[in-house]
């Protein structure tokens, strides 16, 4: 990813700009779950977007229906105020990105390497901050890498639907109020079912008094879709059994003492393009305030239909 970015001239309250980037068709950008580029006081606008072979600005006004992927841009006309066009160039500095793959619990994993979105603020993963060892452990961390926090994550080759997810965890260190372990479903391609999103999540989300892990499935900003709880630090196993209209979390420590359960019944996605993802990182505005690396262990992940 690069940043791509650029001034608007008479816009008006409300509007926003709608980035695009050509890869066969266009795509929207940064992603489907964040189409909108605000306009800052100054006119710029500024954002990250993944490469491609050419770049589409569109500004629009607030009841625009954004397409996450569409053959033709939209024409000038109705909430689509103006287009600006930019062809795309090779990158000197970037090197290319070798994909990377690993094997975990019986699973094919690919190592994510693109910047992530947190809370608004872009973090990078490093393929390098991801690994198994002899016993087959999974290794997550979060290192410094010059002047920046680098993350780590990745993503199951395909979807399971359906079942029981078991994450099992050795000895979960204390992490920093903006640390984040996510252990969750994700369809990037799929916003119409909140990206068939379904989460266990150890963080306080940058705040130091707040209780450090939830359940949740989306949209988050639903009350009754977040279970907040105290999550202990050691050996736990996380875990949520998905059936239809149905999501059962439970949290317990490898002593089998339960330390947390919630049922969702409301707002459940139904399987689709969705697969399971682990990722460390630092959430939002929080990476400024971390103060050291960390790295989490994930001794197995099992999947029971």
């Amino acid at each position: 990813m690069e940043t791509i970015s650029g001034r608007v001239t008479g816009a008006r309250s409300g509007q926003r700009v709608v980035l695009y980037a050509k890869s066969g068709i266009w795509w929207v950008q940064p992603l489907s779950s964040k189409p909108f580029t605000n306009i800052e006081p100054d006119s710029t606008f500024s954002s990250p977007t993944h490469l491609g072979t050419d770049y589409a600005a569109l500004l629009v006004d607030p009841e625009f229906a954004v397409a996450k992927k569409t053959d033709a841009l939209p024409a000038v006309g109705g909430a689509v105020k103006a287009i600006a066009l930019s062809p795309g160039r090779p990158s000197p500095i970037a090197p290319p990105i070798v994909p990377k793959s690993i094997q975990f619990s019986g699973y094919d994993w690919e190592v994510l390497q693109v910047p992530s979105d947190s809370g608004g603020v872009m973090h990078a993963n490093r393929a390098s901050n991801v690994w198994t060892d002899a016993e087959g452990f999974l290794h997550l961390r979060i290192a410094r890498e010059r002047d920046e926090w680098t993350c780590a994550e990745i993503a199951l080759t395909r979807g399971l639907g359906y079942g029981l997810y078991r994450f099992v965890m050795r000895n979960v260190p204390r992490l920093e109020p903006g640390t984040v372990l996510g252990l969750f479903t994700y369809d990037p391609m799929e916003a119409g079912q909140n990206h068939r999103e379904i989460d266990i999540q150890l963080s306080q989300w940058g705040d130091p008094g707040a209780k450090n892990a939830q359940f949740a499935i989306q949209p988050y900003y639903v009350p009754a879709n977040v279970f907040r709880f105290d999550s202990p630090g050691g050996s736990l196993t996380n875990s949520f059994r998905w059936e239809p209209a149905r999501v059962s979390f439970k949290s317990h420590r490898a002593t089998k003492e339960l330390v947390a359960e919630h049922v969702f019944t409301s707002g459940i996605p139904t399987p689709g393009g969705e697969r399971v993802h682990l990722n460390l990182y630092t959430f939002g505005k929080s990476r400024t305030s971390q103060q050291n690396g960390v790295e989490v262990v994930i001794e197995k992940f099992e999947y029971l239909p």
